[in-house]
């Protein structure tokens, strides 16, 4: 989810955290505990920082390592023992439980968009994007902004914020069974189909989607349950090649293929030599495919520059490339 998201729903869990009566019954444990949710609701994206180094260390580790398994438990404990610091008067284990709480349910909503996270790393290190929920769901957001309101004006927040937590898993249940609706309706169309992508939009009737079949690639559409499609392509595996296998050495094609599962790739000759492209075909945006990589190698097949990233017009990523020239 987005952060803003994520804030309010680190609220919610400060204001749910008042039906335990160890929290609710120490002013101090009420603080601290809405102080972890907060931050706990924040902690697994704090690898957010890694965009700072260049975007092919963020796609390749964002909501990898900060979404473990591992790291359920170690952000509850970190943030347990800095509050412990500042206020040597809590209760540590409910704090920790509803920190920990806090940072599960984090890792847990992320799985739900086309994303993913690698929510169960090390034991499964494979992506989790189930393609259920937008990364922004407006109906999630407005349910958190309108409990939160009520509970300023006076409603107990314990039971107020439980309602909404229980409107709201009725709602995820009724977004996948929509989403298994357009699975179902693609594989009946498509029973040849190898895979199947959905991705979520703003709209709760539209859907982005992608099948791939072990010959052919199609990018579609479902609109009130009606298939449109847009392009086919023939499926092609990446081959063997000098010089796409030169191009995949380079870090942001190597992070660009560890995150997209399906995508279109072309060489062509320019005057420096070769560029690589590949564009992954999820994203699909008013007849664009913003989110690709790109490497330019020379006559020896050395990298002059690459990317990897959202593009949505020529002009961007040439300023994207030329600073990386050699």
């Amino acid at each position: 989810m987005d952060t803003g998201t994520h804030v309010v729903m680190g609220i919610a869990i400060g204001g749910l955290a008042t039906l335990d009566p160890v929290v609710a019954g120490n002013p101090e444990m009420t603080q601290a505990v809405m102080i972890g949710a907060l931050i706990g609701s924040q902690a697994p994206d704090f690898d957010t920082v890694l965009k700072l180094r260049n975007n092919a260390t963020y796609i390749r580790n964002h909501r990898g390592v900060t979404h473990s398994i591992p790291a359920w438990f170690i952000w509850p404990t970190l943030i347990t023992l800095f509050l412990y610091l500042l206020m040597p008067n809590l209760n540590l284990y409910h704090l920790w439980t509803w920190t920990f709480f806090a940072v599960f349910i984090h890792v847990f909503v992320d799985i739900f968009n086309a994303y993913g996270t690698k929510a169960f790393s090390p034991f499964y290190p494979k992506w989790l994007a189930l393609g259920v929920i937008n990364i922004f769901d407006p109906f999630i957001f407005i349910a958190h902004i309108v409990a939160i309101t009520l509970w300023r004006i006076g409603l107990n927040p314990g039971w107020t914020f439980l309602t909404m937590f229980i409107v709201i898993a009725a709602y995820y249940f009724w977004r996948i069974h929509e989403q298994r609706k357009v699975y179902k309706t693609l594989k009946s169309i498509h029973p040849e189909a190898t895979h199947i992508f959905t991705s979520p939009t703003f709209r709760w009737n539209l859907w982005h989607c992608v099948v791939r079949t072990k010959v052919k690639m199609y990018v579609a559409e479902s609109r009130n349950g009606k298939i449109n499609y847009f392009e086919t392509y023939p499926f092609e595996p990446i081959p063997e090649d000098i010089v796409i296998d030169a191009a995949k050495k380079d870090a942001n094609l190597s992070a660009f293929l560890s995150f997209s599962p399906a995508y279109r790739w072309a060489i062509s000759i320019e005057e420096h030599g070769y560029s690589v492209k590949f564009i992954d075909l999820r994203y699909r945006s008013k007849g664009y495919y913003p989110f690709v990589a790109i490497v330019r190698l020379d006559e020896n097949l050395q990298v002059l520059s690459s990317y990897t990233g959202w593009i949505y017009n020529t002009d961007t990523l040439k300023r994207k490339l030329r600073p990386l020239e050699t």
